[in-house]
């Protein structure tokens, strides 16, 4: 039977640990796949009848532990996070080693020259025969390099045994046993020494990295306020009950009412009632019961202005209640809210290799192996046939010594995590300012956006469209609304009324606004039947005996019946960005209604924002008349309106914006009704993401809140990423290419070779964290 075994690992420090600990553990029989996320450092296992300790044994003997299955993330601060590294058995070894490695330095520094003791003020310093000393030093950096070459020989072993070939382990193991033969003893403990620390260092800074996204868990808290009915209550039992059937004796008690309970949020179902006092986190998403506050929703949706909320608002977990008393209905589980999607959705984005990364593992691949030959061919070749010293001379260093230390430079660790590092802070730096970047590849597409799309419903208007004219065709009517848009007549309300009844059973916006302009103007709520849609046109139902058909102008235009001002009425309305539909009784046309849905506040400042970022051409797409959409463009400052398209012409739209300018093209929508435009654009980016579960998982970027001001600010993330992630791989190419060359000259020593390696690795590092930082201006 195939089972799924997920373990949280530790002590990973490099991509190249992920890849020893998936192809060892592929190794144990039964496990049929293995893939480990060194960002989150997780491993998901496939098995089919192997056993879990053999698992874990070999997670063990590659050097690695698991932490408990059920350990609750904590904050540390950075004493404690410094704490944890010490405690760690690889490191407390590294520390001896270098403090026998620190002593013998310190000998050789009291040591005359040459190191014989004989003359000069350094004879007889601590002992009373000089004759140990020379020895003693050497000894102390074979016992500090011993302590050092524990736990990297011990992997280094493991990863032969397991195939995995060439590792950083056994190349450093490598060259430091080939320094300390050939009498490099300083050198030899002083480089393992320092790889070992290299990694530990290397090991905190990614640790810090997985905290920013652990950290999310601490945004709910692990309690909540539940409030319980008093059951079976002693106090009030023998009690007369209200109504008079006798006392009371058990069930829920009539005089008490609810009591309050805290209690763990995985106990809390659906239905429940609990309770968020003033300032304290709301731990489930729900509906608010009873109450009214002012809710602050940033750590979720990255909104920076408090949200009211009131009876009927949706709350998030995570968020922070303001200065009211909250009582809120549960509607998500705790392991199905929100925040748990997110974090979620966040760790899978983090596994997800860029294509920068994935060329990178690929060059890593080659690159080693080709160093590795290529050290063993300058150790052999020059001596052989030119003459050249194998070991060191007084004027220079040997070719053996050379080709070690082209075997610390072979590791290519600073190279391998250039970009997973830059990826992983740069997605918890979104996801803490409410933008969901759903991997590696979208982050590096969105740094290279050149044209933003919008759908124009919902993301560039408010989407609450409301009906803010009417006319029916009688030429009276049409003169009075000229003077008065909203005056009413009876034929009007007879018009709005047929119109809302067929329009009922629409979930279009426009539609909306049509039924709640008849609810507010308390007409009769008439029945439609055999409703249905005329794709791109309109809609039509039987209301009665009458056929009723609601469409555009340009699809029920009347030559005959259309007077010259009722077109004039339509025309204006249009031109001022509103929308028009006609209505259409039997084959008789009846009037028009007018559609306003204004444009967001953001939206003209965000598209000229976007030009500043680097967006070099914004489009509109609608399907709405081109005169309504040109007025709106025209507001807004978009370069281009593509109107009157269906959901297959935006799709088509896309292919072409993307034919003309390549793979640069984002759209914009709210990712229910977009999502094949999405889909077709290079990144998908859905707005108001928070409280829909389909657009979480439709859309490649998602803008948790319904925000357009987060989009250029995800942009300008995703543009910092990139140049960060180019930058971490040309410097790791540069820095290998300056020790190649000057190993090969035998310039670079052991000790500065292992120190470039480890340092870059440590710089490279570091440089992606400053993504976590990241701001928005």
């Amino acid at each position: 039977m195939t089972e799924k075994l997920q373990l949280h690992i530790t002590g990973m420090d490099c991509a190249d640990c992920a890849l020893k600990l998936e192809k060892g553990v592929a190794n144990v029989a039964g496990v049929e796949a293995c893939q480990v996320n060194f960002t989150t450092a997780k491993m998901e296992v496939v098995t089919n009848g192997a056993d879990e300790t053999q698992i874990v044994k070999r997670i063990q003997s590659l050097g690695y532990n698991i932490a408990p299955p059920n350990e609750v993330y904590q904050p540390r601060t950075r004493r404690q996070q410094l704490a944890d590294l010490l405690r760690q058995p690889r490191n407390t070894f590294t520390l001896i080693g270098a403090a026998f490695i620190g002593a013998a330095f310190i000998l050789e520094g009291l040591l005359p020259a040459g190191g014989q003791g004989s003359g000069g003020a350094g004879e007889n310093f601590l002992f009373n025969s000089p004759a140990p000393l020379p020895l003693l030093a050497p000894a102390l950096f074979l016992i500090g390099g011993l302590f050092g070459l524990y736990f990297p020989a011990r992997a280094g072993w493991a990863a032969i045994r397991s195939g995995q070939g060439l590792d950083m382990n056994v190349l450093m193991c490598l060259a430091a046993v080939g320094a300390f033969a050939i009498g490099e003893y300083g050198e030899a403990a002083t480089v393992i020494v320092l790889f070992s620390l290299g990694e530990a260092l290397e090991g905190y800074t990614m640790e810090r990295a997985r905290d920013s996204i652990r950290s999310l868990t601490q945004l709910a808290p692990a309690e909540a306020i539940v409030l319980q009915p008093c059951i079976d209550c002693q106090g009030c039992r023998g009690r007369e009950l209200p109504d008079g059937s006798g006392p009371y004796q058990s069930g829920p008690c009539p005089w008490c009412g609810l009591h309050e309970e805290r209690v763990p949020v995985g106990r809390l179902a659906v239905g429940d009632r609990i309770l968020v006092k003033p300032s304290e986190r709301i731990p489930m998403d729900g509906q608010v019961v009873s109450g009214q506050s002012a809710v602050n929703q940033a750590p979720i949706t990255g909104e920076s202005v408090p949200v009211e909320k009131a009876p009927g608002a949706e709350v998030f977990a995570g968020t922070i209640n303001g200065d009211g008393v909250l009582e809120i209905e549960v509607t998500r589980l705790a392991a199905d809210n929100t925040l748990s999607r997110l974090i979620h959705l966040v760790e899978e984005a983090q596994s997800q290799k860029t294509p920068t990364q994935r060329f990178v593992d690929k060059f890593a691949r080659i690159y080693t192996p080709l160093v590795v030959a290529g050290a063993g061919l300058m150790a052999v070749l020059p001596p052989l046939f030119f003459g050249q010293p194998f070991f060191d001379t007084p004027t220079g260093h040997g070719w053996l010594y050379r080709a070690l230390t082209m075997l610390v430079i072979a590791c290519p660790c600073a190279l391998v995590i250039a970009t997973p590092v830059a990826v992983v802070s740069a997605i918890a730096a979104a996801a803490r300012r409410g933008v969901l970047i759903k991997g590696g590849a979208y982050l590096e597409a969105l740094g290279q956006v050149k044209v933003v799309a919008f759908d124009k419903t919902g993301t560039l208007t408010q989407g609450r469209p409301e009906l803010v004219s009417l006319a029916c065709i009688d030429r009276c009517c049409v003169e009075a609304r000229q003077h008065d848009l909203m005056a009413t007549c009876d034929h009007c309300d007879d018009m709005l009324a047929l119109a809302a009844a067929v329009e009922r059973y629409s979930t279009h916006p426009l539609a909306r606004a049509v039924t709640a302009a008849a609810e507010t103007r308390a007409l009769p709520a008439l029945a439609a039947t055999g409703v249905k849609t005329l794709p791109g046109q309109g809609v039509q139902g039987h209301v009665g005996d009458r056929l009723v058909t609601i469409g555009s102008h340009t699809l029920l235009h009347d030559d005959d019946a259309c007077l010259r001002e009722f077109c004039g009425l339509v025309g204006k309305a249009e031109a001022h960005g509103q929308t028009t539909i006609l209505v259409r009784e039997n084959e008789a046309l009846r009037g028009y209604l007018a559609v306003s849905d204004p444009p967001r506040h953001s939206s003209q400042a965000t598209v000229g924002v976007l030009k500043k970022t680097g967006v070099t051409h914004t489009v509109m797409l609608t399907g709405d008349n081109p005169t309504v959409a040109a007025a709106i463009g025209h507001q807004l400052d978009v370069d281009e309106v593509r109107a009157g398209l269906m959901p297959a012409d935006k799709v088509s739209a896309i292919r072409e914006l993307m034919a003309e300018h390549g793979d640069t093209v984002a759209m914009v929508g709210d990712g229910v009704n977009d999502a094949p435009a999405l889909a077709a654009a290079t990144v998908g980016i859905a707005m108001g993401a928070g409280g829909t579960a389909q657009a979480l998982e439709t859309a490649d970027v998602a803008l948790m809140a319904d925000d357009l001001t987060q989009l250029p600010a995800a942009i300008r993330l995703g543009r910092r990423a990139v140049r960060t992630i180019r930058f971490n791989i040309w410097f790791a190419l540069i820095i290998k290419a300056i020790f190649l060359l000057t190993a090969f000259f035998g310039v670079a020593t052991l000790w500065m070779a292992v120190f470039a390696d480890m340092g870059a690795s440590l710089l490279v590092t570091l440089n992606g964290m400053r993504l976590l930082r990241q701001n928005d201006r």
